[in-house]
Formats: structure tokens, sequence, C-alpha cells
């Protein structure tokens, strides 16, 4: 397929009225960029590793402002400001290691505080690793959980958010990270409140219990009291299996009632972040070519083990497993859109790669993240210079308000990118025509004839299902190389499937005789770091309906939409420092964009 560069009186009413409707619908949906997984100071582990950003610092700097965000000096600042912020500090011993830096605090006689408030970052990070190994094997410590404190900054962070909220330009949230880590497993949760009305004194912590379905009661129970939120599942490639796993916390086989809670509490997933991208994994999606990326393959171990089990800790993955518990008449409970965040741990996104800032503030020092810190084990540096850039969340809003973008997130109408503003628009239905896909108006024509990213396609009314895709580079990155729509499905005798259809792209490609697209170039100079957008295109738009469609069969689909390769961040710092890039590391990447699915179901 070739690209597409989008560049009787009653009943005449009805159509008018049709057309007019789903035109108000495209006009007033734009996409909006944020992120929700924020840190600052108030994180235990921010604070230890040299962060000293306050949540006021993290919404300056989303908004453009320029930020000083730790104690070894060096400012930062964002190149194209972000419309939503959240900051989502740690629940568990929320401001807690901050207090450990005030004299005339009895916690800065604890343990802990002289290696917390060392002056030697190595010392820190050690003593936070080793607190967190503890934490994780349930060895816990009481005269670390002083609610007044906890009560207090929760209150700061809710009263910062509600300070730096302007309805129209800059939208923020209250919220929190729940952050269970058994056997340092990743099982974490941004809880995020769509207003802050009714909200709780204190967050809800994995200290209070590290199984989501005590996370989901309390979440109800705050929506008795008048309460709205929901909670995002994010870094997955770190839960060893457990994230999706096919049995609850307890072990016991899911159930319909726990699907229903699942969904109703965690409609969105967090497809990629700082600490890697959690889409597919090339063991799992073989005929992938596009598989490995950013693949962050560790748990938050201390040594830094590699996970065993990678089904139950990726979106692909999950999203057939969902198809196949629907198909026992159990119901999915892996039914969720996507977005991109960041998991910064130092009030800065940092989704922009040639603006790169790091996870930790001191990663402000390109040297430290790109080689480590003198002194930390090798295992630790690893990690850290494989870390990606932050991701973002997209949504497609009526307006840059709470009330718009929350409810954007709870019906899933969203995207994730692996940090540039790349904006995509998937619809799926029964009557588009190929046409429509080069029609100035074909997000009103989305609307009006089917559905978008999120959605459920309904009852079949034609032959097989077709989708208008369209995607649209970001200003300050590269040129994009093609549209791809991933279809998962589960056939009668109930084996899982995977397809890769690649749909628009750039140039004057043609697939060679297996239906492979041949790749699309790479200007990236290594030696300074530089690339040339000489190829791709800029926008990218097509119709594709299913050529494999079987309506007795359950399916989702999504489009992921992919730039032509440019330098990673850590090909920058190397130049910059006037190193090799390291031998582990790519020298180029390949950006991206993921849709939210859409889902169809035998009706």
């Amino acid at each position: 397929m070739n690209t597409k560069c989008v560049s009787c009186v009653s009943a005449w009413l009805l159509a008018v009225l049709a057309t007019a409707s789903a035109t108000s619908a495209a006009q007033q949906t734009q996409a909006y960029f944020g992120a929700v997984h924020v840190h600052t100071e108030y994180s235990f582990d921010a604070f230890t590793n040299g962060s000293k950003a306050t949540p006021a610092d993290a919404y300056r700097w989303a908004m453009g402002e320029e930020i000083t965000n730790s104690g070894i000096g060096g400012t930062i600042r964002i190149v194209e400001p972000l419309d939503f912020y959240a900051v989502s500090d740690h629940a568990e011993w929320m401001g807690v290691f901050k207090e450990m830096a005030n004299p005339e605090s009895p916690l800065s006689k604890h343990p802990l505080a002289a290696r917390i408030t060392s002056s030697d970052t190595n010392v820190r990070v050690q003593a936070f690793a080793e607190h967190l190994r503890n934490f994780s094997n349930g060895v816990r410590d009481d005269a670390l959980t002083d609610p007044q404190i906890q009560q207090t900054i929760w209150s700061d962070i809710v009263a910062t958010a509600d300070a730096y909220y302007q309805p129209g330009k800059f939208t923020t949230f209250p919220a929190f990270e729940w952050s269970s880590n058994p056997q340092m497993r990743n099982l974490h949760r941004v809880v995020v409140f769509g207003d802050s009305a009714h909200l709780p004194r204190q967050a809800y912590s994995s200290l209070d219990s590290q199984d989501p379905q005590d996370l989901w009661a309390w979440m109800e129970a705050q929506r008795a009291g008048g309460a709205t939120l929901l909670a995002i599942p994010h870094n997955a490639n770190a839960s060893d299996g457990m994230m999706f796993s096919l049995r609850t916390y307890e072990g016991k086989p899911l159930t319909a009632a726990y699907v229903k809670e699942r969904e109703r509490n965690e409609p969105l997933y967090e497809i990629t972040q700082i600490k890697g991208t959690s889409e597919t994994y090339p063991t799992l999606s073989p005929n992938d070519e596009f598989a490995d990326f950013e693949i962050w393959n560790y748990t938050l171990s201390a040594d830094a083990k590699v996970p065993n089990n990678h089904a139950g800790s990726y979106a692909r993955q999950a999203l057939l497993d969902g198809l196949s518990l629907q198909g026992q008449g159990i119901g999915n409970p892996f039914k969720m859109g996507f977005i991109g965040d960041s998991d910064t741990h130092n009030a800065a996104a940092s989704n922009e790669e040639f603006n790169y800032t790091g996870k930790f503030a001191f990663e402000n020092d390109p040297r430290h993240r790109l080689l480590g810190i003198e002194g930390a084990p090798e295992a630790q540096k690893k990690q850290i210079r494989e870390f990606s850039s932050g991701g973002l969340a997209g949504v497609w809003a009526s307006e840059n308000t709470r009330e718009a973008i929350f409810d954007a997130m709870m019906r899933r109408e969203t995207f994730g990118t692996s940090g540039p503003h790349i904006k995509v628009r998937f619809f799926g239905g029964w009557s588009y025509r190929k046409e429509d896909a080069d029609n100035p108006e074909m997000a009103n024509i989305g609307y009006q004839k089917g559905v978008p990213m999120g959605s459920d396609l309904g009852a079949a009314t034609g032959d097989a299902p077709g989708f208008l895709v369209w995607a649209a580079k970001d200003a300050e990155s590269g040129n994009l190389d093609r549209i791809q729509i991933i279809k998962g499905w589960v056939d009668s005798d109930g084996e899982q499937h995977e397809t890769i259809y690649d749909v628009a792209w750039s140039g004057d490609r043609t697939p060679d005789a297996q239906g492979s697209l041949p790749a699309v170039g790479n200007t990236v100079n290594a030696q300074d770091a530089s690339y040339q957008n000489t190829i791709g295109s800029p926008q990218l738009a097509a119709f594709w309906q299913d050529p494999d469609f079987n309506p007795a069969q359950r399916a989702f689909y999504y489009l992921r939409a992919l730039e032509i390769p440019t330098p990673r961040w850590s090909t920058r710092d190397a130049v910059a420092l006037g190193v090799p890039v390291p031998d582990d590391l790519p020298v180029s990447i390949q950006e991206r964009a993921y849709s939210s699915p859409i889902w169809y179901t035998p009706r």
C-alpha cells in the first residue's frame, strides 16, 4: 500500500444532524500530552538519590520554566512544554526521608539518617537499595511510618496541584503511587484523582497491603465518599510475570468478580517509560521485527536479577490472555488502553531524547548516567545506562481541563509515545471507505461511522471491519517511517495468534514476496549524534480492512507508528563526553507511538 499523506426532507435533515454531531465530536477532541508518573523530593528514593525538586518545581518545569532539581547543581528546562502533569510521589514513607535532613526532627537520629543524608551519592544510593530490599522481604520499620508527616505532605501535594491548575491552559491532578514490591517484583500503580474534592486524608500505601485487590477495595470506598479516581499499572517488565498473572495475588484463579474490579479501577496501562517499554518481548513475538525496543530486562533487585517470566509482564500477551479468559466466560481483566509516561525521580519527565536529564537527580551529570557513579556495582551502572528517555501520555479530549482529560482516560481514548509528541488517530467501523483516509474531515468521518481507539466495535454489519489510521510527527523529532496495525485473536481451538500489518509508509518502498516492507534507512551519524529528516514523511494516513477477519473469533487491533531512526540519548552523551558509545547500547532508536486497542467480540 502506498503512503497516504494527509495534507426526502426528513432523510436530509437526519443526515445533516448526524454530520453536525460527528463534526462537533471531532472538533472537540484535541490531542493533549502530559505525564502523571512523576516523583519529587517527597519520594523516599528520589530524595535519597539527590532530588531537591518540589512539586511546585515539577509543575513549573512542565510549563516550560527552568528549575534546579538536585543538590549537585545545574538547571534543566523542557523544550516542548506539556499540557497536563501530576506529581505522584510514593505513598510509602511519603516525605519521611526528607525529614531525616531536618536536624530538629527525631528522624534525623534514625540509624538510616546518616547514610540517607550523606554527601556521597553512592552511600545514599546503597542505603536506599538496602532499605527497599528489606521492605520487599517483609521487614518493617514502624519508626518511618509517622502518619502526621505523611498527611502533611499529602496535603501539600494536593494544594500544589490545585495552585498550578489553569483550566484550558495547563491541567494538574492530585495523585500518588502505590508501590507494591513483593520479592522485588514490581506491582506498582499510579492512583490519579479526577479532582480535589472528597480526597482521603492520607494516601494508601503498600504498607497497608501489597495486594492490588485491597487497593481496588480502598478505591471503591473513596468513590462511595464522592471521589473520582483510577489506577494505572506500570513497569510490568519488572514484575516477573506478576502484573498480568492469570491468578490473583493470593494465587487463586481469576473470577468474573475480579475482572469487574480490575476493569473498573484500571482502564489504562503505562506501556512505556524510563525503565523500558512493555509492549512485547522478542521471545513472545518472534515475528515482530520491532519487538526488541528499549528492553529493560530487570527486576528491581540490587543485583539486577533478570526476570524469568515474560508472559504476564508485557501488554500484548496480556491482551491475548484477556481474549482467552473472555472466551471462558470469565470476562476480560486486561481490557486496557495505553499511555506512555515517565517515572522520573527528578521532577522532570525527561521525555526529550535530545534533552535527556535522566531518571534520578544525580544523572544531571551525563557522565553519571552513561558511565555510572564511581564505586557503584556494575549491575547498577548497566541498569542506569539502559534507562530509556521518558514516555508521554496522549489523550484525545474536548478541552484541557481535569474533567475532560480524566474522562478521556476513563473511556481509553488515549495513546502512548516513547517520548516525542507524535499524534495518532485510530478508528474502527464497518462502513469506512478508502477515500475516507484522504478526506480532510477524516476524524469527523471516523466518529460518525465508527468508534475511536479504546472502544468496542459494534455488531458486524459488513464483511470485515475497516480502520482509519493517521499519524503526524513531532516538529522537534524525526519523520515517520510507517504505521502498523497489530492484530491479536483467539481461534476456535483456543489458540492465540498475532499478526503485524504495515498499512501506511513513507517513500516508494514495496513489500517483498513475503509481505515484508524494506527498512526506511538510517541517516544517524554516530560521530556527532546527528541525523537528517531526508527520509520518512511528516504525516501518514490510510484505510485498512482486515483481510483475515473471521466473525466468530474474538480480536483486538491497535496502531503502532514508528519514526525514522534518530540518535539515542546515550549516543548524544557519548559524543558530548568524547567517549565511545557503550557496546551494549544501540546508536540509534526508532521512537514510536501506540494507540489504545479496539476490540471485536462476536455477538
